[in-house]
């Protein structure tokens, strides 16, 4: 039987006030066009409560049990990896038969929802002892000391792939309409390699790696570029340069090259780019250089160029203003990754 369509709550009002006006239910029901059962029952309905409007209604009872719902919850607690299936197999054994799509509804109550695991770097106890040691002895360090470091890494955009993420506005069954898609091909069609630096006052240089980098090929980088770069962003005296624990960046000569050029390294814990925030400014680039849709690799490195350079000031300003919040995260979860 399809599902009738529940009166407005001025008809029934209407029909309470027709009802006290002295007429019939029929004379009622002809008058609104509505079934005449339908006029006694909201006739009842105000005689019973005094009031027309929804009841509360228990509705169906639940198909799992308080102590189900622990159990499911301790659970996936235990072991988020834990499937649907296995729980539904886990309440049929006790008794109860359930489908899946109930399971994700009770969970879902409890606060839980299946996502994607999150990749994130190889941790080892060791890694985060050196996190939390790292977090723990800068926790205290003034902003102005951050807006003196020159943040750096290397990034890998695709021209297709991963990278090309973004949303868009479509009508029902025009997903594969080509606005409303994304190009990709094999192995996503080529990429390059950049390296970039930035501080609190902005971005600095920003250069194409053409070949496989090594310590030489690193070295004669950090020559070309990075004391341009502190000039350009007019970096106070005694300026501290951050780079991360790769073998090319902690090589002797490269120790050395900084040492003769009496450049200040940051200590950096491995496994950790969740600390660096040139992280995010990354992700910013590859939005801004994706909604572009370069479709070719000469287009995609000008393209590189040209939106690193109108990165706004203050984005980067605020990634620098706001790192004692990753320290604290870093301290809270105990030396392990955290959102940045």
């Amino acid at each position: 039987m399809a599902k009738t369509k529940e009166l407005s709550k001025d008809t029934r009002n209407k029909i309470v006030d027709l009802h006290q006006a002295g007429k019939t239910e029929s004379a009622i029901g002809k008058q609104l066009g509505v079934k005449k059962s339908t006029v006694g029952a909201i006739i009842r309905k105000w005689k019973t409560y005094k009031t027309t409007d929804n009841l509360p209604r228990s509705g169906a009872p639940r198909k799992i049990s308080p102590r189900g719902v622990k159990m499911i919850t301790r659970t996936v607690s235990k072991n988020p990896r834990t499937t649907r299936g296995d729980l539904v197999n886990d309440l049929q054994r006790a008794g109860t038969k359930v489908t899946k799509a109930t399971i994700s509804n009770t969970l879902r109550r409890q606060g839980l929802k299946s996502c994607s695991a999150r990749r994130v770097p190889l941790l080892k106890p060791v890694h985060a002892r050196a996190r939390l040691k790292f977090a723990r002895e800068h926790l205290d360090d003034p902003e102005e000391d951050w807006e003196n470091v020159i943040w750096s890494d290397e990034t890998k955009i695709e021209l297709f792939g991963k990278n090309s993420t973004c949303r868009v506005w479509r009508r029902k069954n025009a997903e594969l309409h080509p606005k409303n898609t994304i190009p990709t091909v094999k192995h996503g069609g080529g990429n390059i390699m950049l390296w970039g630096c930035f501080s609190a006052k902005g971005p600095g240089r920003l250069i194409r790696v053409k070949e496989r980098m090594n310590g030489a090929m690193y070295c004669e980088i950090l020559s070309k570029n990075l004391l341009p770069s502190a000039r350009a962003l007019k970096m106070k005296r005694g300026w501290v340069f951050q780079h991360d624990s790769d073998p090319k960046h902690t090589a002797r000569a490269m120790k050395e090259w900084l040492r003769k050029k009496r450049f200040k390294a940051l200590e950096w814990p491995s496994q950790s780019p969740d600390l660096n925030p040139i992280e995010n400014l990354w992700r910013e680039l590859k939005i801004r250089v994706a909604q572009r849709q370069p479709q070719n690799i000469t287009a995609l490195e000008e393209i590189c160029m040209e939106e690193w350079a109108k990165l706004p000031a203050t984005v980067c300003k605020n990634l620098v203003a706001t790192y004692r919040k990753r320290l604290t995260s870093v301290i809270a979860n105990k030396g392990y990754i955290t959102k940045y």
